[in-house]
């Protein structure tokens, strides 16, 4: 479609935005509201599942069965993921997706608990989520106004990612604090490129189910919590 020109006040002409092009862009605003509102919304039940593991003691499982509990955990995580993607586009795609957030909650359990046996632990957490902000919003700002599509670090997002879970795998069996240490450093870096990367997907047109797009974003942002929280009790942790 040829873009059409108008008269304007200077005189000039001045190209007008395809209305296929005004669409899309209309569609992506949308998918990305919604996804913003819904990415608030699964916040509850990830708050809700953390103080409930707190409260039930959930713990006890993680010292019991220091490798299995975790391995059982990232498995039933696995299969909740299974059941959001079948789900997407049922009207059961919400609870599902919530259901999820609330077993990711559960899994916060051990590292809330390390961090409150600090003196300093809840201001941790509380920095540790200013932080996961400020990365969030900063990138969302500079994606959604460069519009940039950065779709080509997928393969090598992919490939980092499966290297990280292998080296999380290693550093349960041999827990060496300089590889915990030097893992959860990648993974700030490398969940940060990731949520640049599921950003502009949605600003671009590229993910259009708003459940799928809050799941990439919901995931990108709990792994920059969690592995800088990790960092900060490690150099900034406060034990009596």
């Amino acid at each position: 479609m040829e873009p059409r020109f108008e008269p304007v006040m200077s005189g000039q002409p001045a190209a007008t935005v395809p209305p296929a092009v005004e669409t899309a862009a209309v569609d992506s605003s949308r998918v990305l509201r919604n996804t913003y509102w819904l990415l608030a919304l699964s916040l509850l039940p990830t708050i809700a599942g953390a103080l409930a593991g707190m409260q039930l003691n959930f713990i006890a499982l993680f010292k019991a069965a220091p490798i299995m509990t975790p391995l059982l955990m990232f498995g039933v995580m696995l299969g909740s993921l299974f059941v959001v993607t079948r789900l997407r586009n049922s009207a059961m795609a919400v609870p599902a997706l919530f259901g999820f957030t609330f077993i990711a909650g559960l899994m916060l359990t051990p590292i809330l608990t390390v961090a409150a046996g600090l003196r300093n632990g809840g201001q941790l957490v509380a920095l540790s989520g200013g932080l996961t902000a400020a990365v969030f919003f900063g990138l969302a700002a500079y994606a959604t106004t460069t519009r940039r599509d950065f779709s080509f670090l997928g393969r090598f997002l992919f490939i980092g990612t499966l290297l990280l879970i292998a080296g999380w795998l290693v550093s349960m069996f041999l827990p060496i604090p300089t590889l915990t240490i030097t893992l959860s450093a990648i993974a700030v870096l490398l969940f940060s490129l990731w949520l640049l990367h599921d950003l502009s997907r949605i600003v671009t047109g590229g993910e259009t189910n708003y459940v799928m797009a809050t799941l990439a974003l919901f995931l990108d942002i709990y792994n920059i919590f969690v592995n800088l929280l990790s960092l900060l009790m490690v150099f900034a942790g406060d034990r009596d």
